[in-house]
C-alpha cells in the first residue's frame, strides 16, 4: 500500500497514526523537556517523532524498516534524530542507556500490535533503565494490562505489568485516526515504574514461569495447573481456594507463590512445568 510515496508493510504491523488533534494531544499528556532521554519504539512517519523534536534537543527513534528511517532523514528535524536501525527485540537497552550517561529512558511510541506483547515483555527485562513509557496499544490488549482479578481479562499480562508498573489509560483513539485504518480502536496508556515493590525474594523469571503455568488452561482449577508445583495445602496458607480459577487469584497472591517457590523449590532446582 502507497501513500505520500511511502510504502506500508502489512507484515511490519505499521499502522501510522494521521489524526492531528490526536498527535496534540498525545504530546501534550507525555510532557517532554528537552534534556530528557526519550527513546521511540516505530516513529512511522515522524506523527509524533517530529512535534516531539519541537520540545527535545534530541530524539532516538528505532525501527526494524529501513523505508521508515530513510523518510524521516528527509525531515527538517533529520538534524536532532538519531537512528537505530534495528529490531527493537534484540535492541540493548543496557548499553544504550550506559553510554547515554545512565539517564533513565523516556519511551513512547505506537507499537506494532502484532509484536506488542513481546515489546512489553522484553522492556520489564531492562526495568532498570525505565523512568516511564508511553504507548499506544491496540484496545484488547491496553484492557487485558488494565484488568483486575475476578474479570474475565485479566490474565498473565495484567499481572506481571502491573507488577512493575502504575497504568493509566489517558486517551481512547479510534481506527480512523490511523492509515492503513485498522480493525480495532486503539487505547494510549503511560506505564510509571512502581518505587516500592512487596518483600519477597523475587526474581522475574520464575514469576513469568508461574503466571504461565497458571494462565495455560485458565479454565481449569488452580490445584489442576500447578499439580506439579505446589501441594494443595501451600494454597490453603495464602487463602487461595484450590478449586479457583486462575483469574480468581490477585497480583498480590501470585507474589506470594513465586516466594514460596523461590524459599523452598528452587534451592533444589525444582523445575515449574
Amino acid at each position: 500500500m502507497i501513500k505520500n510515496n511511502f510504502f506500508y508493510k502489512k507484515f511490519f504491523g505499521q499502522n501510522f497514526l494521521i489524526d492531528k488533534s490526536v498527535i496534540k494531544k498525545i504530546v501534550s499528556l507525555i510532557d517532554p523537556k528537552k534534556k530528557e532521554l526519550f527513546l521511540e519504539i516505530g516513529p512511522g512517519k515522524g506523527a509524533l517523532t517530529f512535534p516531539m523534536c519541537n520540545f527535545l534537543n534530541k530524539l532516538f527513534v528505532i525501527d526494524i524498516d529501513s523505508d521508515v528511517l530513510f523518510f524521516l532523514k528527509k525531515n527538517n528535524f533529520f538534524y536532532k534524530i538519531h537512528f537505530f536501525l534495528q529490531d527493537i527485540l534484540t535492541f540493548n537497552y543496557l548499553d544504550f542507556y550506559i553510554q547515554n550517561g545512565k539517564n533513565r529512558i523516556r519511551f513512547f511510541g505506537n507499537l506494532p500490535y502484532n509484536i506488542s506483547n513481546k515489546i512489553l515483555f522484553s522492556l520489564i527485562k531492562n526495568f532498570i533503565v525505565i523512568k516511564d513509557m508511553h504507548f499506544m496499544l491496540q484496545k484488547e490488549v491496553a484492557e487485558r494490562i488494565l484488568s483486575k482479578h475476578n474479570t474475565k481479562k485479566y490474565g498473565r499480562l495484567s499481572i506481571i505489568m502491573q507488577y512493575f508498573f502504575h497504568i493509566v489509560k489517558l486517551i481512547d483513539v479510534p481506527s480512523r485516526a490511523f492509515f492503513p485504518s485498522p480493525l480495532v480502536d486503539s487505547i494510549f496508556l503511560k506505564f510509571l515504574p512502581h518505587k516500592l515493590f512487596p518483600k519477597m525474594f523475587f526474581d522475574f523469571n520464575i514469576f513469568s514461569d508461574i503466571t504461565r503455568v497458571a494462565f495455560n488452561q485458565r479454565r481449569k482449577t488452580i490445584k489442576n495447573n500447578f499439580k506439579n508445583v505446589f501441594a494443595q495445602d501451600v494454597f490453603l496458607q495464602f487463602n487461595i481456594d484450590p478449586n479457583c480459577r486462575p483469574e480468581n487469584i490477585s497480583l498480590k497472591k501470585y507474589c506470594q507463590l513465586t516466594d514460596y517457590f523461590i524459599r523452598y523449590n528452587f534451592k533444589n532446582k525444582k523445575k515449574i512445568t
